[in-house]
């Protein structure tokens, strides 16, 4: 049967590609995102909703909407997420408190959402995407990189809390992904990165889709963080 995957941040980068792994495994996909636009694929099985989940009220309107379309949420997939770095020193506390308020604050109230039908059917996979950063840190990314480790200690309190009902909640950490971000890199900046990178290449949002994919399947793996960084963060 197909599943409901709801993913946020689906219309560019790792969300778009996450919603096109799981579109190609035959779930159906809300793909969420403060537009509305989706991940370009034109389907039944695929809602193209707008949120913002940095507002409480919207997060509960997109899954409502896509309860109605799909039924209840058996995945989520909270990719939605801010970048604004700064050196220490010019760090504002709205630049901290913008970024927290996206990466963790906006994905625990999907993850709360989600949990709820969760609950009351004992199954569901809770998935949410990371970043090398929240383990080796980043130069001027203060904010970043405190809103991924957080998701860490979020995922493993809801497994602790929810695993006996029989869900799981993980991390996907991913590194240096090809996506429009790393395009804007200068050469030599992207030379250096590169350099760090066992793997010799930086990653697709394929390679996250993938893990992503897996942990949707894999209720036996609870707490876990996944690395797809091609080796930069390992032994982290």
């Amino acid at each position: 049967m197909s599943r409901h995957v709801f993913i946020t941040g689906a219309s560019r980068g790792i969300g778009r590609g996450i919603a096109q792994a799981f579109f190609d495994l035959g779930d159906n996909v809300a793909a969420v995102d403060r537009r509305g636009l989706g991940p370009g694929i034109v389907d039944r099985r695929v809602a193209a909703l707008a949120a913002d989940i940095t507002d409480a009220a919207q997060v509960d309107a997109a899954f409502e909407r896509a309860e109605a379309q799909f039924g209840k949420v058996d995945v989520l997939v909270a990719n939605a997420g801010v970048v604004k770095d700064r050196p220490l020193a010019r760090l504002a506390d709205q630049d901290f408190a913008d970024v927290v308020g996206t990466n963790l604050t906006g994905t625990f109230r999907c993850v709360r959402r989600a949990a709820r039908s969760m609950m009351a059917r004992r199954s569901g996979a809770i998935i949410l995407i990371g970043s090398v950063v929240g383990a080796v840190g980043g130069v001027g990314q203060a904010n970043y990189a405190a809103s991924k480790a957080a998701l860490v200690g979020l995922a493993r309190a809801v497994a602790r809390e929810l695993g006996p009902r029989g869900i799981t909640a993980n991390v996907v950490a991913p590194g240096f992904i090809e996506t429009d971000m790393t395009d804007g890199l200068p050469e030599p900046v992207r030379r250096g990165h590169l350099a760090q990178i066992p793997a010799g290449r930086f990653g697709s949002a394929h390679d996250v889709a993938g893990a992503a994919t897996f942990l949707a399947s894999a209720p036996y793996v609870n707490g876990a963080v996944i690395p797809v960084d091609g080796g930069l963060g390992m032994g982290h």
